[in-house]
């Protein structure tokens, strides 16, 4: 991303900066435990400080013993983004202070990461972009700190259920150039996650976590700028947004002397703007050293392997499987594979057994994949749903698509009957036959309400017997308003332009 900042500047003076920006993704794991302890990690739906023990509340004397399913998770997630893994692995102290650290420091891993020398390609306006992962590694998760106001002042309240949830932190190399790059690797490393089945990379709650760091440099520089921190970025959105004002902030700051200072800041989401934190802190603040409580682990190939064999598949190969074996459009397969629910509903609909051995799956496919992206998306998100939690299974869509298509119902009923189903769980047939929505292609039928349409609209038909053929659209829209959307719309055409010659 190159930029100009002419606020004040002659064009003659303005400066082009590129943007550097490396991202740091912490991603809460699907274990039932902790990272150190037998603890429950079910720590949103549970009393405060009840999943709680001596090792997750940071007791003097005791010990931590390390989740091997959290191990594996990590190694699954280096597979997946091409990262070699360490066969000696540790663990190491991260000293620092703050209320919601219990022990007063973190185990994490500084020295010898789980992986390492990754990639992951990613696609913005057609091109591709190999970007870099510096290392993936395990710690955990700290407290939760529930702000409070009153009227004696204000005051914080801890949550140790949340500590010591295993955190995988995925650290890329300063290879993006634009907010919308960061955006566009985020999305997809959150969807190689949840086809991973080891997060759910659900940003609103706080499993998938972005720490951005950014700086500019001078175009045709090799230096790294002053680099910043950024946190509280929630969505995809705020993380963009957050990330654009930043970049803006530094340039102005470069064209205008002020010096700009290593430090951590807040997105401030209501206000649009970042807000200094604290002085950004380097490595050796922390004062890393080996964890004395936990012995090296050692990750043979044989280990490896197995985990390798266990990698189920992931966004890009079935992007090309659904190309090539449902004929579809590059467009509409990177529209399924966004989410894996998605997918996994697509999927499920098209083994159902009028279908998986149907000569044409391409026209099913389209067919699954237009309701997918039109009524089916439109209703989930005005109601902030997944689709595994919807009412409407594939079985049921298939019966309102399969009525549509015989002719019982038109499309536009097909719509409204769809919303019915989502709303209520009722099967397109129950929902028909309540509320007498079967389409009318009675010819005898028709030929009455055509007059009657004919009858009332004497300009349109002058219109359309002068050549004008959007008359014709006119009257249609009229019969079909009279019928309530219950006409065949073909014969209704038919049957309009047989009284019209008369």
């Amino acid at each position: 991303m190159l930029l100009y900042w002419n606020d004040c500047f002659t064009d003659d003076l303005a400066m082009k900066y590129e943007t550097i920006i490396g991202l740091e993704v912490h991603a809460q794991l699907l274990t039932k435990s902790k990272m150190f302890c037998g603890c429950s990690t079910d720590y949103a739906s549970t009393p405060p400080n009840t999943h709680v023990c001596p090792v997750c509340m940071g007791m003097p004397g005791v010990l931590p013993v390390i989740n091997r399913q959290a191990v594996e998770y990590t190694m699954m997630t280096a597979l997946a983004l091409n990262c070699s893994i360490t066969e000696n692995t540790s663990f190491d102290r991260k000293n620092y202070i703050y209320p919601d650290l219990m022990k007063g420091y973190q185990i994490s891993q500084s020295y010898a990461p789980i992986g390492y020398n990754g990639s992951l390609t990613i696609n913005v306006n057609g091109q591709e972009k190999k970007i870099g992962i510096d290392n993936i590694h395990l710690e955990e998760d700290t407290a939760r700190l529930l702000h409070r106001s009153a009227p004696g002042g204000d005051y914080s309240l801890v949550d140790i259920n949340r500590a010591g949830t295993p955190l995988m932190e995925i650290v890329c190399d300063p290879d993006l150039r634009s907010p919308e790059e960061a955006r566009q690797y985020l999305m997809q490393l959150r969807s190689i996650l949840q086809y991973l089945g080891v997060s759910t990379g659900n940003m609103e709650e706080g499993s998938f976590r972005c720490d951005a760091n950014i700086s500019i440099r001078p175009e045709g520089s090799t230096e790294l700028g002053v680099k910043v921190e950024v946190k509280n970025m929630n969505s995809f959105k705020s993380v963009y947004l957050a990330m654009e004002y930043e970049v803006q902030r530094q340039t102005k700051a470069a064209n205008t002397d002020k010096k700009l200072v290593q430090e951590t800041r807040g997105w401030v989401e209501d206000r649009g703007k970042t807000v200094p934190q604290r002085t950004k802190e380097y490595a050796h603040d922390y004062r890393y050293f080996p964890e004395p409580d936990l012995p090296p682990l050692v990750i043979s190939r044989e280990w490896i392997e197995e985990v390798r064999a266990k990698l189920p598949e992931l966004p890009e190969q079935k992007r090309h499987r659904f190309m090539t074996e449902y004929g579809l459009s590059e467009y509409d397969a990177n529209f399924l594979i966004s989410s894996k629910l998605v997918a996994d509903y697509f999927e499920s609909y098209m083994v159902l057994e009028p279908h998986k051995s149907s000569p044409d799956k391409s026209k099913t496919a389209k067919e699954i994949v237009n309701w997918l992206l039109g009524e089916f998306s439109r209703l989930l998100n005005a109601n902030n749903i997944e689709i595994n939690n919807s009412k409407v299974t594939p079985q049921m869509l298939w019966l309102l698509i399969d009525m549509k298509e015989q002719g019982v119902i038109s499309n536009p009923i097909a719509k409204e009957v769809f919303e019915e189903m989502f709303k209520t769980g009722k099967t397109a047939d129950e929902i028909i036959s309540e509320r007498g929505l079967t389409q009318i292609s009675d010819t005898r039928e028709l030929e009455k309400i055509v007059s009657e349409v004919i009858n009332s609209n004497a300009q349109p038909v002058a219109d359309f017997k002068a050549g004008k053929e959007i008359a014709l659209k006119f009257l249609v829209g009229q019969v079909m308003r009279a019928t309530k959307g219950q006409a065949n719309p073909q014969l209704v055409n038919e049957v309009l332009k047989k009284k019209l010659a008369e």
